[in-house]
């Protein structure tokens, strides 16, 4: 090669990587993504005290990740200990998790937010629960950390109530990091439903706030999964959001998510998905085979809390409808009481008093 040609190509690379994000020159590209974690160290006494994050969505998070080759680590605002929510540990994600040394090790001994360059990440996600609310949004490191992480071309992920610690993040030019683009998180329906514990303590609402920033807020029905995707801004509604959301990250980091078995979380609400997209015949064969696979607790929870906060009978009939579905394999006295009342609600409406 002439030494004018190839010098010319180099100066060419020099000038092209200077435009390239700095985890571009710096990891290796055999080097498997490095993923950062945030979770809330707000919690205390599984949450009684204080709330804390949301154990399902991190026990997700980190089992996809891992099972997809990419390092992982979690930060927390002041790093150290954090405690989650109370959950449940038969849960098969959370069962998986507790076997995992790495991943308790990582929560006992979770880094400051402050002490992290996101030189060092192709990727921040958020996780919810209602700790997330207190202190994400106040976090300095926090809001340095997805600054930097965005302006280098990262991508930001969050969900249920993670999308808090975007609320105060501002761009270089000095305009909300949220401004103008697509996201969702939990929204106002879902807080009247389920977060009446905290929610008159939180500075603000959430879709509330992320709206007045400028945000351009979509939501699903309530508790029904939705991943919104701007370009390297994810985002999920609720914590049946998650394992879509984090396939979302794993396609804008460049991999195709591995084939897997849904948890079954993620297997009941697909199943109720169907059934109210007039797949009816189909479910119903699943459920006479396999029953177990699903939790039917989880679908007359969906149709109680969708039936009382629906604003249309549409919306009601569907949700007597996910009632009736789960009744023959979920007997609970207040599920037969809810269905009761909402028939006879219907009835009213349909045929009302002259």
């Amino acid at each position: 090669m002439k030494p004018l040609l190839k010098l010319s190509l180099v100066t060419t690379l020099l000038a092209a990587t200077s435009f390239m994000p700095s985890w571009a020159t710096t990891v290796a590209p055999s080097a498997p993504p490095k993923v950062l974690i945030v979770v809330s160290g707000e919690g205390r006494d599984q949450g009684k005290t204080r709330p804390g994050f949301e154990m399902d969505e991190f026990a997700q998070t980190w089992l996809l990740l891992r099972a997809n080759g990419l390092n992982v680590e979690v930060a927390s605002p002041k790093g150290g200990a954090v405690e989650a929510d109370r959950y449940d540990p038969a849960d098969d994600y959370n069962a998986r998790l507790a076997a995992d040394p790495q991943a308790q090790a990582a929560l006992r001994q979770t880094r400051a937010t402050a002490d992290l360059k996101a030189s060092d990440f192709r990727a921040v996600m958020v996780m919810g629960g209602k700790g997330a609310m207190f202190d994400l949004p106040k976090d300095p490191g926090l809001q340095a950390l997805l600054r930097d992480i965005d302006a280098q071309g990262g991508v930001i992920a969050a969900v249920c109530h993670g999308p808090a610690a975007l609320a105060e993040v501002k761009r270089a030019d000095g305009q909300p990091l949220v401004a103008g683009r697509r996201l969702t998180g939990f929204s106002n329906e879902e807080e009247a439903a389920f977060g009446k514990k905290w929610a008159a303590q939180f500075p603000w609402l959430l879709e509330d706030k992320l709206k007045a920033q400028g945000a351009r807020w979509e939501e699903a029905s309530l508790m029904m999964p939705k991943v919104v995707v701007d370009g390297r801004l994810i985002t999920g509604q609720n914590p049946f959001s998650t394992t879509a959301m984090t396939e979302a990250v794993l396609r804008a980091l460049g991999q195709e998510p591995q084939a897997r078995q849904p948890f079954r979380d993620e297997a009941t609400m697909s199943l109720a998905q169907r059934w109210l997209d007039g797949e009816q015949a189909d479910v119903q064969a699943q459920l006479a085979a396999n029953a177990k696979a699903y939790k039917m607790d989880l679908v007359a929870m969906l149709g109680v809390y969708q039936f009382k906060s629906a604003s249309d009978d549409a919306t009601r009939r569907q949700a007597l409808s996910l009632m009736r579905l789960a009744e023959p394999h979920f007997k609970h006295e207040r599920l037969s009481l809810s269905i009761q009342e909402a028939k006879q609600s219907l009835a009213t409406v349909s045929h009302p008093k002259p």
